[in-house]
């Protein structure tokens, strides 16, 4: 039987440009890491149907939250710099849930402010490398 999880108990870690792990999760609204392959296209004459071989995965981490200036300050200063080690935990870090984690650079920063909200962020970073799946 399906054992399914809340999206509450998510957790997120990335290392700063100083080289320490810092914890995301009480910022975070949201997270998704959406995961692609890419494919080339291998047909030839005579076929009816075209043909694809997979070539390489991609993925992305996205996220949304409310800001300070100590999330601002850490994600400030990785922008456009070299590839962070980083964690993801969808469901959390009890035993027996999936924790993904590798390196990525943060590509977008987005502070934002609204009238009637508090004032957010968004960020995207692009992994660089694989993607490591464990069980905790």
């Amino acid at each position: 039987m399906p054992t399914f999880g809340h999206g509450k108990d998510a957790q997120f870690w990335v290392t700063d440009s100083g080289g320490t792990e810092r914890e995301l999760t009480s910022y975070l609204k949201s997270a998704t890491m959406p995961r692609s392959v890419d494919t080339a296209e291998a047909s030839t004459f005579g076929d009816d149907d075209k043909v694809y071989v997979a070539g390489l995965r991609d993925a992305t981490l996205s996220m949304e939250g409310n800001s300070d200036a100590t999330v601002d300050g850490y994600l400030t200063g990785l922008l456009g710099g070299t590839p962070r080690a980083w964690a993801f935990c969808p469901r959390g870090s009890a035993t027996n849930n999936v924790k993904y984690s590798g390196s990525a650079i943060l590509t977008s920063y987005e502070p934002d402010a609204d009238l009637g909200d508090v004032v957010g962020f968004s960020a995207e970073f692009q992994v660089s490398g694989a993607i490591t799946r464990t069980v905790l």
